[in-house]
């Protein structure tokens, strides 16, 4: 029988047709986006998986919003409606869509869950669904100043619990300024613009 002769050329192209091993993908996760090595390891325990995470972060996305959006409503949709990632009606390219909205402040991280069931409905992308449905943040300074000034003139004992030392009374005018605009205005601005008229 002749001796086999492996050529060093093939050697080196089947490397580098081999899928990177998990293990390699949850230290590159780790150390190049900073996971956490509990979310590392569930994004690699598929091969789907992880290509879902790295389509998504690759269109401009932080590692980290995805991860959490992958591991919390993307999986929990997922378990619900007991389907593989691959089958997933929102494909990485829209959950991409719907989480760069949160990132240039067009919704805020709540808002989006309200967009994410439509999405997964198959209703449209996120701006469409966005639009249709008014929920377009507000990030208006002016916009947010008067509706503050509102819920000030509105609840003067609140006001005056807070001055005197009632943290509590801060977060209820919190909550009734993002009631007044009905949950679209940008809650850190409204915690700002708060902050500076309450000293």
């Amino acid at each position: 029988m002749p001796p086999l002769v492996v050529d060093a050329a093939w050697i080196a192209r089947i490397k580098s047709e081999l899928p990177e091993l998990p293990a390699v993908k949850k230290h590159l996760y780790m150390t190049q986006h900073a996971l956490p090595a509990s979310d590392a390891e569930a994004l690699v325990s598929s091969r789907e998986m992880s290509d879902y995470f790295e389509h998504t972060v690759g269109a401009g996305v932080d590692p980290r919003l995805a991860t959490n959006w992958i591991l919390g409503e993307v999986s929990a949709a997922l378990n619900k409606h007991e389907i593989d990632i691959s089958q997933a009606p929102v494909t990485s390219k829209l959950l991409a869509g719907l989480l760069k909205r949160i990132d240039d402040g067009t919704i805020s991280n709540k808002m989006a869950k309200d967009v994410f069931g439509p999405m997964w409905a198959g209703d449209g992308d996120a701006d469409e669904i966005i639009a249709a449905k008014g929920l377009t943040q507000i990030s208006d300074e002016s916009t947010l100043e008067k509706i503050v000034d509102d819920v000030l003139a509105a609840n003067p004992a609140t006001v005056a619990g807070y001055k005197s030392g009632k943290v509590k009374a801060f977060n209820s005018l919190v909550g009734k300024a993002m009631a007044a605009s009905r949950g679209k205005a940008n809650p850190a601005q409204v915690n700002a613009i708060l902050r500076k008229k309450l000293s």
